[in-house]
């Protein structure tokens, strides 16, 4: 009989949950950010969703959040028109970075020395972390607000997602547009694994699979309602995706067939990603709670613990998990 997926939950936002991310996996374990309208994006341990701290210092909804890849560094994109740096050990603000209008997206190099940022302005901004004084460079193209920017390739080129229904791939160093895809309709979110170039989207009800350097088509999968986000496993066995209808689906990635669904939330689903080790995955909600979920139900792992049937002595599968229905991290 299958075990049944007991999320844990972490409160703490009083608003929607928009955006989230994970760091690498740092000597300290790895960690987990969240944005949220409430204007107090937070920082947990990931294996566990322990909250660690709450960046205070913005004066509206944060819409995105990053960790950079050693967890030292944070920064978040508001409608305060400002993106913020922290130092993520001590929870203090570095830098505010002024921008024209609403910011949606933060995205840090490999060696977090330049921060990538795009909003409601639809301009795309570098800011080089170094010399923090010097004027962004500036990439001008899409015609309607930026909701996802990313780096890619090595952070030679760029990938940018906006309400202009496009997607667009640009040269670092030239500052040009190399490709387009075109949607007929807005796109909802945007992943990027460094590992095998692949770029996941999400529009409508489909998850769409490209390679992030040629922006080819690998393959699309249909929902069964409109989905807000989606992410691949490290290992790239299955994806997740959540959306509209509240719930969480798992698919194959070889053979697109949906291998769960969970209810998990009371309101729509915003934002999944999986964990860098790829044992969990978390969803932010309009319900204004995150949730992780195990991957491998039944395995040992942060809080979740499992006892075999014959520790137990006990016939009844039900008794199989230790766990409380509900854990409040």
């Amino acid at each position: 009989m299958a075990m049944r997926q007991t999320p844990l939950t972490c409160s703490g936002h009083t608003r929607p949950v928009v955006d989230l991310a994970f760091s690498g996996i740092t000597p300290y374990g790895y960690f987990l950010i969240s944005a949220c309208k409430d204007g107090k994006p937070m920082m947990r341990q990931g294996d566990t969703g322990d909250w660690i701290g709450t960046f205070l210092g913005h004066k509206g909804a944060v819409w995105g959040a990053t960790l950079n890849t050693d967890a030292t560094k944070a920064a978040t994109a508001a409608a305060d028109f400002t993106a913020k740096v922290w130092d993520a050990v001590s929870g203090d603000e570095v830098l505010t970075l002024a921008h024209k209008h609403i910011v949606k997206t933060v995205n840090f190099t490999k060696d977090s020395t330049c921060l990538l940022t795009g909003g409601n302005d639809k301009l795309l901004r570098l800011y080089d972390l170094i010399n923090p004084e010097a004027a962004p460079q500036e990439i001008a193209g899409h015609t309607s607000a930026i909701k996802k920017a990313l780096w890619c390739n090595n952070d030679k080129q760029i990938l940018s997602a906006a309400d202009d229904k496009t997607i667009r791939l640009w040269d670092r160093s030239s500052m040009e547009e190399v490709k387009q895809l075109k949607f007929d309709t807005a796109v909802s979110s945007m992943e990027y694994l460094a590992d095998g170039e692949i770029l996941v989207i999400t529009y409508g009800k489909t998850i769409g699979f490209y390679n992030a350097l040629s922006l080819d088509l690998i393959k699309t999968v249909d929902a069964p309602a409109p989905i807000n986000s989606a992410s691949l496993h490290p290992d790239k066995d299955f994806f997740v995706a959540g959306g509209e209808d509240f719930k969480l689906y798992k698919f194959d990635y070889g053979t697109k067939e949906e291998l769960e669904s969970y209810k998990g939330h009371f309101g729509p689903v915003h934002c999944v990603r999986f964990s860098p080790d790829g044992e969990l995955y978390a969803s932010g909600s309009e319900d204004g709670t995150l949730r992780l979920w195990q991957t491998a139900v039944g395995k040992t792992y942060g809080l979740w613990k499992c006892v075999l049937p014959e520790e137990l002595g006990l016939e009844n599968s039900e008794q199989l998990y230790t766990t409380p229905p509900e854990i409040k991290a």
